[in-house]
């Protein structure tokens, strides 16, 4: 039981699919694709792996709350556990890196102490910590490109960017879910101090941005990327649109703006890596 706990508090699926993310940041980033990838796979999961757990860690009291069926408010896993086995995952994450190049082993370590502090602080200052995320989620494809160098790296940057947007908005409605947890447990999200109506606004706002920057591609792949960008951004803005109007977090659950989000997120990246392969 306690090695299923450990196993689910890392959120496997998360981690192990923010692992083949780095993979496919860096095919889109050179347009090919080599076995050692398979080392910006195990380095991601497990850093991701890592955070997730120190999440938790510190996200006990919310968690009893919001999600009472996690390993920890559930008490199949101790916290001291927890503590430890993040920590063992962060270091193993890190010492793999310094196989890689600079860059990718300056992002592992800076994103490292970046998800501690996020754990510990940032995730209940507001805007400040939905933008920590957002830049993690990014930083995942500049992670990628990295490993291709400095050309990689620049070639992946739009795509970071629109990953960045895209998160930061997904995340602010998020937070506008968790409200009631939050004001328990004395956490000043942005929807906790500015309420919930004015966070769809931003984030809808920020969606809009972040379907913006992703037409800038076009310059890279045509008109066949942009046949297909747009419809994934239609759906994308639809999936912002339908928390409108909402002003509880009850609201925003049943509206599933979060879940069709996140789809319409997958698709573009769908988008993204086949424009790779045939665009390129």
């Amino acid at each position: 039981m306690t090695i299923i706990g450990y196993w689910k508090i890392i959120r496997p699926v998360n981690s192990i699919v923010s692992g083949l993310a780095a993979a496919l940041a860096y095919l889109i980033a050179t347009g090919t694709i080599i076995p050692q990838v398979i080392l910006l796979i195990v380095i991601v999961t497990l850093i991701t792996g890592a955070g997730n757990a120190i999440n938790d860690y510190i996200d006990l009291p919310i968690d009893r709350v919001n999600r009472p069926g996690r390993p920890l408010p559930q008490g199949i896993v101790t916290l001291n556990g927890v503590l430890i086995f993040a920590g063992v995952l962060f270091t193993a994450g890190i010492l793999l890196s310094l196989f890689t190049n600079p860059y990718c082993a300056f992002l592992a370590v800076f994103n490292s102490f970046l998800l501690i502090i996020y754990a510990k602080k940032l995730k209940t200052t507001p805007l400040l910590g939905n933008l920590s995320i957002a830049y993690l989620a990014g930083s995942i494809f500049l992670f990628g490109g990295a490993f291709a160098g400095l050309f990689g790296l620049i070639n992946i940057l739009v795509i970071a960017l629109i990953t960045i947007f895209a998160m930061l908005a997904r995340e602010l409605l998020k937070d506008a879910e968790d409200v009631p947890g939050d004001i328990e447990a004395g956490a000043k999200t942005f929807p906790v101090l500015f309420g919930v109506p004015r966070s769809i606004g931003i984030s809808i706002g920020i969606t809009c941005i972040a379907i913006i920057v992703s037409f800038v591609p076009f310059f890279r792949w045509g008109a066949w990327y942009l046949a297909a960008i747009i419809p994934v951004d239609v759906v994308i803005l639809y999936s912002a649109w339908l928390a409108q109007g909402c002003s509880s977090p009850e609201c925003i659950k049943k509206s599933r703006a979060t879940s069709y989000l996140k789809y319409g997120m997958f698709a573009s990246l769908v988008v993204f890596t086949l424009a790779a392969l045939i665009l390129q």
